[in-house]
């Protein structure tokens, strides 16, 4: 049983030229491997984004629903964030 399938894509002139680039630098052996690379990329992004909600967003919420107390306001995010900006200005 074949373990690939072939797919026609259009891509944007920009990126074609990119693809055929490094190819031609000897970075990929063809424009196919280029195109694994980024879905491979792709693949770990997902997966880092899929950790970071389950182990730092999900308990964060979960414990702003057993005290909400520990939450801020948008202003007082705002507020925080502005005089950080000014300290890291200086």
């Amino acid at each position: 049983m074949r373990t690939t399938q072939q797919m026609s894509i259009t891509l944007p002139n920009e990126m074609a030229t990119q693809i055929k680039a490094r190819v031609a630098s000897g970075e990929y052996a063809s424009e196919s491997e280029v195109i694994r690379e980024g879905i491979r990329a792709l693949a770990a992004r997902d997966r880092a984004v899929e950790n970071w909600l389950r182990e730092q967003v999900v308990p964060a919420y979960e414990a702003l629903k057993t005290d909400p107390e520990r939450g801020v306001t948008s202003v007082q995010l705002r507020e925080k964030l502005a005089a950080e900006h000014r300290k890291a200005s200086k």
